[in-house]
């Protein structure tokens, strides 16, 4: 058993330090050239943001495995040689929510800060945002977990007579107790046995709990919409891709009028600077900042397909064969990613929101697997889980090229500023939470007897305001609809190839 424990924690280290790798790796290769050798504080945060989230999503697998540690133990103290996974639970989500809510928005308001000004000043610009930031949020989360604060569980009181020490002991179907009575207190107890046990939870479960709702919002939102969208985005990406290489004329003709573009483009951002520096910053000045930003990506689009469509230099037709290759791997991925999102929203109706469920599906497949090799139903775990996180970032990115009040952050490879990087990293950290609380609950049979099903299952499925939201499958029932309207609206309009609708027209 020693040894057993010994090995998880091992793993546990090992797996940390890869995953602090993997990202500082993502960092460097994704960050702009501008952020070369300055922004240390924004990186750090972005390293330590996207590590929380990814360990996070890892630590339910590790929960499982924590819990099998001490399975088969033969004495009563097995259990309290294993990982303490509760407290490691509230230690990453509070931190988390430390991440999200105060180092992150601090971090985004001073490299966003005026550069003119001086390092003391951003600092104490960034501070007094931050500041004020923390005075609100401390104020709702102290009223509201003082006012309730608390959970409701919903118990039976059982009571029966004695009888005398029985001679035999015959146990049946049909005599389920100890003496003449064919049944017992349990089954014969009135409706009105049941009441209500209150007790006040603890402020780190609270604060977990108020992270998850607002996390499930946006992934209910983002995640819907994701499913749908991340799969079908890359067959579709495939069926709009460039056929053929095109001529030289052709191509001078289109690099012409994509320049012509980029000079409109560039006048429009200074007139919106100069805007912007005379203190306009209402509705039409924001609007107009959206159909900039919309012109731009869609113009970097047209300058990638452009230089896919006709490639230069000696080793042309080598680049042409690694882009056909390229749009063969997406519509591999795509099909692959349908399957998965097809059987993650199955699963939800199969398993969550019809009652009784009609099969455990997902679960029964991970405990299939874990049989074959031990770590093969982790890995699959884990995978779907991730998955979803990926459909979050994936939908994010969709609502924000069409709604206003959404900021457009894309996460290009070598060309990402620092404030997209923490955006996305919140964003990220946020919906954490929710994907957790989210695979807790829908692989309950497979993560039963966990730490994470003991805080997001029984804790806040049971916290007084918020229950209903779980109860009645509010997230779930969002989650699903939005999936489908995403998944017609694609079959109809995601064949076509997309087209700038603000005010300055790119080539077709």
């Amino acid at each position: 058993m020693g040894d057993f424990n010994l090995a998880l924690v091992i793993v546990a280290i090992v797996v940390c330090v890869i995953v602090f790798l993997v990202n500082v790796y993502l960092l460097v290769n994704y960050q702009h050239p501008d952020d070369i050798n300055q922004a240390y504080f924004p990186k750090f945060v972005v390293v330590l943001g996207l590590s929380v989230a990814a360990i996070s999503i890892l630590m339910l697998p590790a929960d499982v495995a924590n819990r099998q540690a001490c399975r088969h133990a033969i004495y009563n103290g097995a259990c309290n040689l294993t990982l303490p996974m509760k407290d490691l639970w509230l230690a990453v989500y509070i931190l988390d929510a430390i991440l999200v809510f105060f180092v992150i928005p601090f971090a985004m308001f001073y490299y966003e800060g005026d550069q003119d000004k001086s390092v003391g000043k951003r600092i104490k610009s960034a501070l007094c945002w931050m500041v004020t930031t923390a005075i609100v949020c401390a104020l709702i989360l102290g009223i509201l977990y003082g006012l309730i604060g608390k959970v409701d569980f919903t118990v039976r009181h059982l009571s029966s007579s004695t009888n005398s020490f029985p001679s035999t002991w015959e146990f049946s179907s049909s005599q389920q107790c100890i003496g003449n009575t064919h049944q017992c207190s349990a089954y014969i107890a009135s409706p009105s046995s049941e009441k209500t046990w209150t007790m006040r939870t603890t402020f780190p479960e609270y604060v977990v709990a108020l992270a998850t709702i607002v996390g499930s919002v946006l992934f209910a939102i983002f995640g819907g919409v994701g499913i749908a969208c991340l799969p079908l985005g890359l067959i579709f990406s495939f069926i709009r891709r460039p056929k053929a290489v095109i001529t030289r004329s052709q191509y001078i003709k289109e690099a012409t009028e994509l320049g012509k573009k980029a000079k409109d483009l560039k006048k429009a951002a200074e007139s919106l600077r100069q805007e912007e520096k005379g203190g306009s910053k209402g509705r039409k000045f924001r609007k107009n900042v959206k159909s900039v930003e919309k012109e731009l990506l869609q113009l970097e689009e047209d300058v990638k397909l452009l230089e896919e469509m006709y490639p230069q230099g000696e080793k042309a037709e080598a680049t042409w064969a690694l882009t056909v290759l390229g749009y063969l791997a997406k519509l591999v991925m795509g099909i692959l990613g349908l399957i998965v999102s097809v059987a993650w929203v199955g699963h939800i109706i199969i398993y969550l929101l019809v009652d009784p469920p009609l099969s455990p599906f997902l679960n029964e497949v991970f405990i299939k697997l874990d049989d074959i090799w031990g770590l093969l139903g982790t890995a699959a775990f884990a995978f779907f889980c991730f998955y979803l996180l990926l459909a979050v970032i994936a939908g994010a990115m969709v609502l924000g090229l069409r709604l206003v009040f959404i900021t457009i952050h894309p996460m290009k490879w070598g060309a990402t500023l620092m404030n997209s990087f923490l955006f996305n990293v919140g964003l990220i950290l946020l919906s954490s939470i929710s994907v957790i609380q989210f695979c807790s609950t829908a692989f309950a049979y497979y993560a039963q007897a966990t730490a994470a099903q003991e805080i997001f299952g029984h804790t806040l499925e049971s916290l007084r305001g918020i229950k209903y939201l779980y109860k009645y499958n509010v997230f779930q029932i969002a989650f699903v609809a939005l999936a489908g309207l995403t998944f017609v609206y694609y079959a109809a309009f995601g064949w076509r190839r997309k087209k700038p609708s603000g005010r300055f027209q790119l080539s077709t």
